[in-house]
């Protein structure tokens, strides 16, 4: 991730930011676990896209005032003790040399609270622009009536200053999050042949009384081999009738000769991620049943990529997808009526991917071109203990789209032939 690209993004988001306004992020912090034990941390996804560092603790404020606009970080303080128990921190040059904010403007996070009141939300001769009339958070809730991280964080400030106007950076930073650029798509990239490798090394390893954690567990050895720092979501290996269930997480199952695997997986690329599902013959050979619901699959995925292109609606599209699977199941003779499909097909055809996974972005307006979006239909039949889905990601583009997975092999013959070579 280059100086340029985030110092672009910063521009665009101080674009639509209210004058006489600041702006505070947060990277977060790796919520505890148990006794002295943390969870991973994930790094909060706006402040990684306005800066490019993946730091706990770090602090991003952006002042915007009548005709001048101004960028600081706030970053920990190297310590003997954290350098001798957690390793050295990361110093103000390497900082700048990631974010492209100036060294005279990052300071050690002990000066973040005076900072705020002294020189931005005072209208003392050290305030940088007078005091601010708004003032931008993240307020992501990930259930309704909790208060967001950033407004947690902020609280102090929000009860000492009630003058202050909260506003939404998630309304500029979802709109800008949604439009990737070159940068984007190349990590997007990178992230999908991550995901490339980890399905060879599942299908070259594949055959019955093997375990569904063992697959697990080889995706992800694969994955960080190459350089991937992490999977973006618990992979799921799911066989036999599980498959029918859409996030079962568990993958503690041993596969049966006979029947299909579902494999749904994303890595990481600096940040951004991946997801693929592709469907497998446990021993190597699709029977005659598996092939027709899947060719029905396969084909829906191939029509549905191709009727990507600027302008149609997410609706439009899983619209599209539905009729097509719903057809085909009623000529399998799966269905006697349309409707129901509902009972086989159960969930939408597709969602944003970048930074997140479900990425951010209204679904109410037309695709445009540099959306990357999953196209993924699936068939599920529990009385059959088959459950099939395949997965691309697609990049919108000005002439219609770009399957940025297609050298991921979908096709029956193609499967067949990598898994007994």
């Amino acid at each position: 991730m280059g100086q340029s690209s985030v110092i672009n993004r910063r521009n665009r988001f101080f674009e639509q930011m209210d004058v006489e306004s600041f702006a505070v992020l947060f990277a977060g912090e790796a919520p505890h676990k148990t006794t002295d034990q943390h969870y991973p941390f994930t790094v909060n996804k706006h402040f990684f896209y306005l800066t490019g560092l993946v730091k706990q603790s770090f602090i991003l404020v952006l002042i915007k005032g009548l005709n001048k606009q101004f960028v600081y970080l706030f970053i920990e303080e190297s310590s003997e003790y954290a350098t001798k128990w957690l390793g050295k921190r990361m110093t103000k040059a390497e900082a700048s040399a990631i974010c492209g904010i100036s060294e005279a403007n990052i300071m050690y996070l002990e000066a973040f609270p005076g900072f705020l009141t002294n020189q931005v939300l005072g209208n003392s001769r050290k305030s940088i622009i007078g005091a601010p009339k708004r003032l931008y958070i993240d307020l992501y809730r990930h259930k309704p009536l909790v208060r967001s991280y950033g407004f947690l964080q902020m609280d102090s400030f929000i009860q000492a200053y009630p003058e202050l106007s909260i506003h939404s950076a998630n309304e500029i930073l979802d709109q800008l999050r949604m439009f990737k650029d070159e940068t984007e798509i190349f990590e997007m990239s990178q992230a999908i042949t991550y995901a490339k490798s980890g399905l060879e090394a599942i299908m070259k390893k594949l055959k019955p009384g093997l375990g569904e954690q063992e697959l697990d567990s080889l995706f992800e050895y694969q994955i960080k081999r190459l350089g991937s720092t992490a999977f973006i979501f618990n992979p799921i290996i799911a066989s036999g009738a599980i498959a029918t269930t859409l996030h079962f997480e568990d993958n503690k199952q041993v596969m049966n000769d006979g029947s299909l695997v579902l494999c749904d997986l994303g890595a990481l690329s600096n940040e951004y991620a991946s997801d693929i599902t592709r469907t497998y013959p446990v021993n190597g050979t699709f029977t005659p049943r598996q092939k027709e619901l899947y060719e029905l699959v396969l084909s829906v995925n191939k029509a549905s990529i191709a009727f990507v292109k600027p302008g149609i609606t997410m609706a439009q599209l899983n619209a599209y997808a539905k009729n097509l699977l719903a057809e085909g199941a009623l000529a399998l003779g799966l269905i006697k009526e349309i409707t129901e499909i509902d009972k086989y097909y159960y969930h939408n055809v597709s969602h944003y991917l970048g930074l997140d996974v479900h990425d951010v972005g209204t679904y109410h307006e037309p695709l445009k071109p540099g959306i990357v979006l999953t196209i993924e239909p699936g068939i599920y039949v529990d009385e059959e203990q088959i459950g099939i889905r395949i997965e691309d990601d697609v990049l919108v583009t000005e002439q219609g789209y770009q399957n940025l997975s297609i050298d991921i092999i979908k096709e029956i013959t193609d499967i067949e032939a990598y898994i007994k070579s």
